[in-house]
């Protein structure tokens, strides 16, 4: 005679049948973000960004618009929330070693970034090209540049507080954006001509900074 499971057992498997279905429904929200944000970078690639609405993002996510809304209200929020994304994936690797040089700490953490946005390159040139055409949209980009750069400059050991936070913030954001345009058209596997941009601008910067210390002005004779 085959002996039935006890209430107990049985009631043992009926929670952790709930676990799992809860830790699973949490995983499900986690990713409903992440596909969102992919189902639009490819969307991108096909209609192009400007006429781009969130209902036929929704729609080509398979999600209807009210569960899509609340996470992100807007297209500018779609491109925030991917921003965060790339912030957190190069952050992911941990800070950069402090003993190591300033202008290596830098090139390291840009190039995390660049690693991280390598497989939108194509959907990304479209999306800045046609935000170049609508001056809002481009200053709210400027916007999360500038927490971006913060983020940046804080991982790889620099403050960004006070006159010299605010001055690396300007600095190092035009050093990224004049990569960008690089990186944009850089069509080698290992990303080499953006590397050597960013090398060389990096440089520039450490040399002015190298001269601006050395520097002393001279006294007016008495």
């Amino acid at each position: 005679m085959v002996k039935k499971p006890s209430a107990r057992k049985r009631s043992g498997k009926a929670s952790a049948k709930k676990a799992s279905a809860k830790d699973s429904g949490k995983a499900a929200a986690a990713d409903t973000p992440r596909h969102i944000i992919d189902t639009a970078f490819v969307l991108v690639l096909e209609r192009g960004w400007r006429g781009l609405s969130l209902a036929e993002i929704a729609e080509a996510a398979k999600l209807p618009l009210s569960q899509v809304y609340p996470l992100f209200p807007s297209k500018q929020a779609i491109l925030d929330g991917f921003t965060d994304r790339v912030d957190a994936e190069m952050m992911a690797e941990g800070a950069e070693d402090l003993d190591s040089p300033a202008r290596d700490r830098l090139f390291d953490m840009l190039m995390r970034r660049f690693d991280a946005l390598q497989p939108y390159k194509e959907a990304l040139g479209i999306i800045l090209q046609d935000q170049l055409r609508d001056p809002l949209a481009a200053c709210c980009g400027l916007g999360r540049l500038a927490r971006s750069m913060a983020t940046t400059l804080e991982a790889a050991g620099f403050s960004t507080t006070g006159c010299r936070g605010v001055l690396r913030l300007k600095g190092l954001s035009a050093i990224y954006l004049s990569a960008i345009r690089v990186w944009l058209r850089d069509d080698s596997e290992d990303m080499a001509k953006t590397m050597a941009h960013l090398d060389k601008q990096l440089a520039r910067v450490d040399n002015l900074v190298g001269r601006l210390k050395s520097y002393r002005p001279r006294r007016a004779a008495a």
